[in-house]
């Protein structure tokens, strides 16, 4: 039932719209940070689609480590092809913490022009009526915005499965706990007024008191009072090809942080896959004398094609295969469960990390 539920709450505030969003008279003029490093798949559509916004007034900084890194080169072009779009690309190792990410969005925050602020990752696809799906969800008692990505496009197998976790998985049960009161932050597309952070302490202690920006902003947001909301079509991550070792290095990674910095929150993940319903089923089928058969194929019709109804009424991807993809993610989570609570250690873009030690702490230059 809790299951049924879950789709049915997100069903109703994920459905897709066909109409474009207008930006209002007086919108505000924001300030789109996007830190980028290496090349990954659809990279020049994701970037180039932040010069398509319809938004009167916006200023893009693109934020990359170093001069030689491949994907400056396309963040040149396009700025090249947009010359009416004010853009930046701002190169540098800025070390004021352990954490790459933070060191690479610091000099991107500290020359927006702005006072709002939108931080997302370089595989956000942005629709032309982005910045105002993050702005309609901005209440009075509102001190972030965010998106978790829907996964589209997979190229192969492992793709799908990723976009199994990602989106009838995952963003279902972060849209369940926002409705619930439970809004978490989501580090992909970020909306939030400087005035927050910068009352919390800035950016560098905000974000160091946790191994993942998201938790960080997760816990500034509640700390001052305020609610993390989420926008009510989430936007598109275009994947490719993946390969298993991609997806569950990843899923591994986020399950680590997950339980390191909201542990309670994370026990009862292992209760949310298909797997102990199933295990139940075939108990009470055994105990009442019916097939144990026909009670796990009932159960995984109602469960499977309930998260198909979901992926349709929202618009995302869910081909027939994807009943295979979301049946192996679901047998995947209670390892991942006990990987999140064995591990500490993680790689992220060929940085080696622990999820223990916060982040933040100023580190030698040299």
């Amino acid at each position: 039932m809790v299951h049924l539920v879950s789709l049915a709450v997100v069903s109703v505030r994920c459905r897709e719209r066909p109409d474009r969003l207008a930006a209002s008279a007086g919108a505000p003029p924001v300030t789109i940070i996007r830190p980028v490093c290496r090349i990954d798949n659809f990279e020049r559509e994701t970037l180039a689609s932040t010069f398509a916004l319809d938004y009167p007034d916006y200023e893009i900084v693109f934020c990359v480590a170093r001069a030689d890194d491949p994907v400056a080169a396309i963040v040149h072009e396009l700025m090249a092809e947009h010359p009416g779009v004010p853009a930046r690309l701002l190169v540098g190792e800025d070390r004021r913490s352990s954490n790459p990410k933070l060191n690479n969005v610091l000099k991107g925050w500290d020359a927006a022009r702005h006072r709002w602020i939108i931080m997302a990752d370089s595989n956000v696809l942005m629709p032309p009526d982005y910045v105002q799906r993050l702005m309609r969800r901005w209440r009075r008692d509102t001190g972030l915005v965010c998106s978790m990505p829907i996964g589209s496009r997979p190229g192969n197998f492992w793709a799908s499965l990723e976009c199994a976790f990602l989106n009838t998985f995952e963003a279902r049960w972060q849209y369940v706990g926002e409705t619930l009161g439970f809004g978490f932050a989501q580090g992909k597309s970020m909306l939030f007024e400087r005035g927050v952070v910068d009352r919390a302490g800035g950016l560098l202690r905000a974000l160091g008191s946790e191994a993942a920006e998201d938790a960080a902003f997760t816990r500034l947001i509640h700390e001052a009072g305020l609610r993390v909301h989420l926008v009510d079509t989430p936007f598109e991550q275009p994947l490719g090809c993946r390969t298993f070792a991609e997806v569950w290095g990843r899923q591994r990674r986020w399950a680590t942080l997950r339980r390191t910095t909201f542990p309670l929150m994370f026990a009862p993940e292992i209760l949310t896959g298909a797997l102990f319903p199933i295990l139940a089923g075939i108990y009470a089928a055994r105990a009442d004398g019916h097939s144990e058969t026909l009670a796990v194929g009932l159960l995984c019709v109602l469960w499977f094609g309930a998260e198909a109804l979901l992926a349709r009424s929202a618009g995302w991807h869910f081909p027939a295969r994807m009943l295979l993809a979301c049946v192996v993610r679901d047998a995947l989570v209670p390892a991942l469960w006990v990987e999140g609570w064995l591990r500490h250690e993680f790689n992220w873009r060929g940085n080696e990390m622990d999820s223990r030690r916060p982040h933040g702490d100023e580190v030698d230059a040299g």
